[in-house]
């Protein structure tokens, strides 16, 4: 009869700090992907509210645009597009074997770059607002 093994509640959460880049890059892309995801299942009502006719839609995403969470909500929003279509590049390449050996430093550069972006799109997004 075979032992279980209980690695217990401590060990568990370790795990985390032995994460590498390549796992941390493989995280987040999935995380962003399903917070695409979910993006698109609460925008398709707010469009749909143009059937309906243009006031409506109007009035909508101008109520929206009025609440200061949805204006925080954009730039979270452009950042996980941003690392989205940065780290997907970055995949695309490696696929193709180009930058195989500098795949670290490559996932850096897309998290400064998503960082750069969302920081430098704060002042678009929450003028007016607070």
């Amino acid at each position: 009869m075979e032992e279980a093994y209980d690695r217990g509640v401590i060990e568990d959460f370790g795990r985390w700090r032995e994460f590498s880049a390549g796992m941390w890059a493989w995280v987040f892309h999935k995380f962003t992907g399903w917070v695409l995801v979910g993006y698109l299942f609460v925008h398709i009502p707010v469009l749909s509210t143009a059937l309906v006719g243009a006031e409506t839609y109007t009035a909508t995403i101008q109520g929206l645009e009025s609440l200061p969470i949805v204006r925080v909500l954009e730039v979270g929003l452009l950042a996980v597009a941003v690392f989205h279509i940065m780290n997907g590049t970055r995949l695309l390449f490696i696929d193709l074997g180009i930058g195989l050996e500098r795949q670290k430093v490559s996932f850096y550069a897309s998290l400064l770059i998503t960082a750069i972006i969302a920081v430098a799109s704060v002042p678009t997004f929450i003028s007016g607002v607070f």
